[in-house]
């Protein structure tokens, strides 16, 4: 029986409605990779080379990551729906500065800066958190990140789409609007969920450690971060693949580009459907062993030959169908270490899975170089995926020895 709490879409006086959960986590995800089949292209217009406008993948999951860190502890203190309102306008301002800056540097800079919008997943997940227990939680987010996944998988095809049409900076005014609408959807239907709040700021980050001494918190949040790991890299490598190794046009990568959303779809339909009736840990474990699994067929066929985009690209879905069935499980168990905590858990847990994934963004987009082929990046994903299914052996082996930590 389930425990939700009554929800009236556009009513601010009851939790947000779950699409508006979906739509704050979308815009992340837009805002994330929209752009990346004109990388080729903005480095041409900074007159910079690739290495360089490719950080505006690694800075902004580096900001992420830090800012994960404090929004989960400022949301736990003054309330979901005030923090979340502020983020988006933050977001709004920074989304103008990339379209005026006249120089890279000041483009990487507002760049960062639009990681804020990393909120609407963070307090997103604290919202379910609030408002339904443990495995239903893993349920609800698997719904909520199934939707969000339509977003990665259209977002390159209609950024590249509108580079061709227009320039790259078309893709910075959809962004802009689509803030503007979120902002308006948010301020009109997202209620208040955290009822208990505490004290006071500080409070929140003196209790960090109690969650940092926690074994299974810190199994949950390098599964997660592993798993992960593999698409940041793929975020960070793929367009260099696509546009050096396959030659492929900016409409033609963002449209194989989107190849992992179709896999995570899927994936978080099964987490969506299956989570509760076989448990977060099993479902954690298949994800991580799909994952590797696919990479490990589709190495073995790249280096046997001939190499074809669409056989790499394709592949890529299991990429996408692992991370679907391991996120939103493993991020129900790192918010369910301490429920009290939700919001903190949830940016602490978010800033070491976004930090490694930016770590390894950079990293993927260094080994890239001409005369390499798609390898390195293959390896790179392969290795981080082989160290997610450890972790959450780890996890499974600790509960059934000493049950819950």
């Amino acid at each position: 029986m389930s425990s939700r709490p009554a929800v009236r879409f556009l009513d601010r006086s009851t939790p947000p409605h779950i699409m508006t959960l979906v739509l704050l986590a979308g815009l992340g995800a837009l805002s994330m990779n929209i752009f990346l089949p004109s990388l080729p292209a903005m480095a041409e217009h900074f007159r910079t080379d690739y290495r360089l406008i490719q950080l505006s993948v690694a800075l902004y999951l580096g900001v992420n990551a830090v800012l994960q860190v404090f929004i989960g502890p400022v949301s736990d203190r003054f309330g979901r729906r005030p923090v979340m309102l502020a983020a988006i306008g933050i977001f709004l301002l920074a989304t103008l500065g990339t379209l005026l800056a006249p120089t890279v540097e000041l483009f990487l800079a507002f760049r960062a800066l639009q990681a804020v919008i990393v909120a609407g997943l963070v307090i997103g997940r604290a919202v379910v958190r609030d408002m339904v227990p443990q495995e239903e939680a893993a349920s609800m987010i698997g719904y909520v990140t199934m939707g969000m996944a339509v977003v990665p998988m259209v977002g390159p095809m209609i950024g590249g789409a509108l580079e061709e049409a227009f320039s790259w900076q078309a893709s910075f005014v959809l962004l802009f609007v689509c803030g503007l609408l979120t902002l308006w959807l948010t301020w009109a239907d997202q209620g208040e969920t955290a009822v208990h709040r505490s004290a006071s700021f500080a409070e929140q980050f003196r209790q960090y450690p109690e969650l940092l001494a926690s074994p299974r918190f810190w199994g949950y949040c390098l599964t997660a971060a592993f798993a992960s790991g593999a698409f940041f890299a793929y975020l960070g490598g793929a367009p260099f693949v696509g546009s050096e190794v396959y030659h492929l046009s900016p409409a033609a990568l963002g449209f194989y580009f989107g190849a992992p959303a179709l896999g995570y779809a899927a994936g978080n339909f099964l987490s969506g459907r299956y989570s509760v009736r076989f448990g977060i840990n099993r479902m954690v474990l298949a994800g991580c062993v799909l994952t590797c699994a696919g990479l490990a067929v589709l190495l073995a066929v790249e280096l046997a030959g001939p190499r074809h985009p669409a056989v790499f690209f394709g592949f890529m879905t299991f990429v996408g169908l692992g991370n679907g069935m391991v996120l939103p499980n493993a991020t129900a168990g790192m918010l369910s270490v301490r429920p009290r905590l939700a919001g903190s858990a949830s940016g602490l847990g978010g800033a070491i899975m976004i930090g490694g994934g930016a770590a390894l963004s950079a990293l993927a987009g260094a080994l890239l170089t001409p005369g390499t082929g798609p390898y390195p990046l293959l390896w790179l994903m392969l290795a981080t995926s082989a160290a997610s299914v450890v972790s959450i052996l780890y996890v499974i082996r600790r509960a059934r020895a000493k049950g819950v930590a």
